[in-house]
């Protein structure tokens, strides 16, 4: 039982799992912000465009 014990604590095969998931998170979240200020910009053209055809 000690053994098995001592097996489960030193265990690190799921840290890597863990990494990755928190770096897709990042990538995730810098996606978010990229398209969004795209999307503003954008937004901001065509209404010069929509102005300048009235």
């Amino acid at each position: 039982m000690k053994k098995l014990l001592t097996t489960l604590i030193t265990d690190e095969s799921g840290q890597g799992m863990i990494e990755y998931g928190l770096i897709l998170a990042l990538i995730a979240v810098v996606l978010i912000g990229v398209i969004t200020a795209i999307g503003t910009k954008l937004e901001t053209k065509y209404e010069e465009i929509n102005t300048s055809l009235d």
